[in-house]
């Protein structure tokens, strides 16, 4: 009888545990420098895309959340060090980064976009890009991209310390064209009536959660949460807001994937999935 008791407590302290962790507030963080997804107001707090889509997740979920400004350097690391529950904050998966975190399936597909004047005929091919002179941030994918293949489209490019920048050259005619994140692109043009957003290239990369390599649960109940999401269109009509994108049926912000993670990629889990969501 005595053991028994023992074994009830134990079970009731488990419970308790769980009971108070499930009221805790989650905890992620976001970088406020990366507009439109994350962003001071002008009234204090923060706002954009992912701060939108956090507190979604975070109702979905029934749980209250915490959004914290960080630099994107400290997120990772904030992460593994048990600061934050995951990152909403924008984070490509790429094989590398898949070994020692675990993913949701995607929300936003990863592409880059061109930008030009309102009125130049648009860039349709990388073949048009010959002749002419882009924009791009330093030490982003984006002069990665334009070092690469300088040469065989046949552009020159001038690296400038911000995307801001880069999109200032093209206004001033030094540059014909900026190269930079398809929702980054769509935002910039969105906001300034001189631009207009053209050619886009397909990386077949995603932006998704990230959360700590052994938070297999923590994983599950978050993808869950992307995945009602994605069903009742929360996350295509946050892609027309900020972005003003019209998401199509294969986007990374309206299609389902099958199991956990992000297919192809380590820590994906294939199981079948039912959803359970919240209205």
């Amino acid at each position: 009888m005595h053991k028994v008791l023992q074994v009830f407590l134990w079970w009731t302290g488990v419970a308790l545990a769980q009971a108070v962790i499930a009221d805790e507030p989650l905890r992620t963080a976001v970088d406020t420098t990366f507009a439109p997804h994350a962003m001071p107001r002008l009234e204090g707090g923060l706002q954009g895309f992912n701060v939108d889509l956090g507190e979604a997740l975070a109702k979905q979920m029934g749980r209250e959340i915490i959004i914290e400004g960080a630099e994107f350097s400290g997120l990772i690391p904030g992460l593994n060090a048990g600061k934050y529950d995951f990152i909403v904050a924008p984070v490509t998966v790429t094989e590398e980064r898949s070994k020692t975190l675990l993913f949701t399936e995607g929300y936003l597909d990863s592409d880059y976009t061109f930008v030009q004047k309102k009125g130049v005929a648009p860039i349709t091919d990388l073949a048009g890009l010959s002749g002419m002179k882009l924009a791009v941030n330093k030490g982003s994918n984006y002069e990665s991209w334009a070092r690469q293949n300088a040469k065989h489209y046949g552009f020159t490019f001038d690296v400038y310390s911000s995307n801001a920048d880069a999109i200032q050259a093209l206004l001033s005619g030094r540059a014909d064209a900026n190269l930079g994140g398809n929702t980054v692109s769509a935002f910039a043009a969105r906001r300034n009536p001189l631009l207009q957003t053209s050619y886009t290239i397909k990386t077949g990369q995603v932006w998704a959660i990230p959360l700590r390599h052994d938070d297999v649960q923590g994983r599950a109940r978050v993808d869950q949460a992307l995945k009602c999401l994605k069903q009742n269109g929360t996350v295509a009509a946050l892609a027309k807001k900020w972005f003003g994108l019209e998401p199509g049926p294969t986007s990374a912000s309206v299609q389902i994937m099958p199991g956990h993670g992000v297919p192809g990629m380590a820590g994906y889990d294939s199981t079948p999935v039912t959803l359970e969501c919240s209205a």
